[in-house]
């Protein structure tokens, strides 16, 4: 599968996942949520390459999308993934809450992206 077909992937699962949790659906948001981090694994199997794709949707047109790739890439990518994580922090709502939560314990050195 060619990595740019695994990026909108994640990025479609991310989006079908906000959009079950804002029509109160959280099993259906939980299938996206799963579908995402398979997502992310298969494309952090392909090393640089796999990170490239997804930093592609650091600058995706839905908020949701970046802040969950800049989630996602925080941990090697921190000089891509922090500025998306803080402008989203400064709005109001789910997705920014999320944002600061993350940058929160990214400033506290308590940080750790459990995917495995």
């Amino acid at each position: 599968m060619r990595l740019e077909k695994l990026a909108d992937e994640f990025a479609q699962n991310v989006s079908a996942q906000t959009d079950a949790i804002w029509n109160g659906d959280a099993r259906t948001g939980n299938k996206h949520a799963k579908r995402y981090v398979a997502t992310f694994k298969k494309l952090r199997n392909h090393g640089d390459a796999g990170r490239d794709a997804l930093a592609v949707l650091l600058k995706h047109p839905r908020m949701d999308v970046r802040v969950k790739a800049a989630i996602y890439l925080l941990l090697e990518r921190p000089t891509q993934a922090l500025p998306v994580l803080e402008e989203a922090a400064k709005s109001k709502g789910m997705i920014p809450f999320e944002a600061s939560q993350v940058l929160k314990y990214w400033s506290e050195g308590t940080w750790d992206l459990d995917v495995d």
